[in-house]
């Protein structure tokens, strides 16, 4: 396995890996589903917290396409730690902060998540997420 976590002396793979976080942090902030799903494997499987796990390409959009209905984002993604788990396997732990305007009543509020992504390289395609998975680390509300 190899584990990279600096940005000093990048590697091919973390650099590729890093262009790809850097699309889809984009995509978010844009609220663009066609950009998100183009960082995506085909086969993907999205799995926010209280809610089904979203499963190909077709229910990634119906489910980003209802996130960008409710909120917006401006948010940060920042790189934890990338481990190759194989020639084309990696998994990814980002960290994010920021803030979500929420459109029904348009209150901007703070966010915060911690973030696992499992990455899958295709030849023709490079490295996409196969997995993604978060959680938030704001405080519970009382």
């Amino acid at each position: 396995m190899k584990k990279v976590t600096s940005s000093s002396g990048e590697s091919a793979v973390q650099a590729d890996i890093r262009v790809v976080l850097e699309a889809y942090e984009t995509a978010l902030n844009n609220s663009n589903v066609d950009a998100v799903l183009k960082v995506f494997t085909s086969d993907a499987v999205f799995m926010a917290p209280n809610n089904p796990s979203a499963i190909g390409a077709d229910a990634l959009r119906k489910a980003y396409t209802g996130i960008f209905k409710m909120i917006a984002f401006d948010t940060k993604l920042h790189l934890e730690e990338i481990v190759q788990v194989a020639p084309d396997w990696a998994f990814v732990r980002t960290s994010s902060a920021g803030f979500v305007t929420i459109h029904a009543i348009g209150q901007r509020v703070s966010d915060a998540n911690h973030e696992l992504f499992v990455f899958h390289k295709d030849g023709a395609s490079g490295w996409k997420i196969a997995r993604y998975s978060f959680s938030t680390t704001n405080p519970l509300r009382q």
